[in-house]
């Protein structure tokens, strides 16, 4: 399973209904993206194990980004939750921002590229248009070599020669020699991209490419995109413009400004150029 939680969907400030950014994404290990202010009580509520994040990635140093690290850190310190150190991945000067310095924190600054890899998939980031250093990130599972049942079975593959064709590329059946590309086919593995505060770019729609799931930013409708523009953010009708050019599965918009209380009109916008587009709420969780 691999499955993004929305813990904060807001822009900027939190509304009633909307906390502040933050996404918890879960395959083999739990990761946040973003980390805004109530992220832990958020976590709690949408029953997200705190105690169990293995990485933290901050898109940019903005408050309302990253202002929840502070009461995460400290909750998992008095509850030694943490036994190992936690590797949190933001641009630089964010040590300089920090009220403390924990012990079992293991800042790393953010760069374009691969960040972390685990036993399922890895995670790189890639820069976007808004802040001085701004990032979005992208979850990628490994690549999985399936098995033709069918055709391996026609070639008399059976048993141990499964093993001994994996780990050496051929084997022989009798007189013939079967290559692991006869019998086999790459599945491709699931993939999230997450644009977080930014401008519609060409490195989103280049990073993004394939994703099974796109979550981009949508803090404004068409009526404010002069403002948008001048704020470093988009629409959701850009937003929707990126995934189709990026042909993405699914688009899901966030960081939405409150002034959006019913969010009829961005999803109409953003639907009449990607229909499969959804406004993410707190507490959603999509499975791919």
């Amino acid at each position: 399973m691999l499955k993004a939680t929305f813990l904060g969907t807001s822009a900027s400030i939190p509304t009633v209904e909307r906390g502040m950014p933050s996404i918890a994404l879960k395959g083999k290990e739990l990761y946040l993206w973003d980390c805004g202010e109530g992220c832990q009580r958020q976590m709690m509520k949408y029953k997200v194990g705190f105690g169990s994040v293995k990485g933290v990635f901050i898109s940019h140093l903005h408050l309302d980004h990253f202002l929840g690290i502070y009461g995460l850190i400290e909750t998992l310190r008095l509850s030694s939750a943490c036994s190992q150190k936690l590797p949190i991945f933001a641009p630089r000067g964010f040590e300089q921002m920090l009220i403390n310095r924990w012990d079992f924190m293991d800042v790393q600054e953010l760069k374009s590229g691969e960040l972390l890899k685990d036993a399922e998939g890895s995670i790189s980031a890639f820069k976007v248009k808004h802040s001085r250093e701004s990032f979005g990130f992208i979850y990628k599972e490994h690549d999985r070599v399936k098995f033709h049942d069918e055709k391996a079975h026609k070639l008399g593959l059976k048993g141990v020669l499964f093993r001994e064709i994996q780990e050496k590329g051929s084997v022989k059946v009798g007189r013939k020699k079967i290559e692991l590309e006869d019998v086999t086919w790459v599945k491709p593995g699931r993939k999230i991209a997450y644009a977080g505060d930014c401008l519609p770019s060409r490195s989103t729609v280049d990073a993004a490419k394939g994703a099974d799931l796109l979550i981009h930013e949508a803090t404004f409708g068409k009526e404010f995109e002069k403002e948008a523009e001048e704020r470093n953010h988009s629409t959701a009708e850009q937003a929707a413009q990126i995934a189709k050019e990026a042909g993405v599965k699914q688009l899901a918009l966030t960081h939405i400004s409150g002034r959006y209380r019913d969010v009829t009109e961005l999803l109409k916008e953003a639907r009449a150029i990607f229909p499969n587009t959804l406004v993410a709420e707190d507490g959603l969780g999509i499975e791919i």
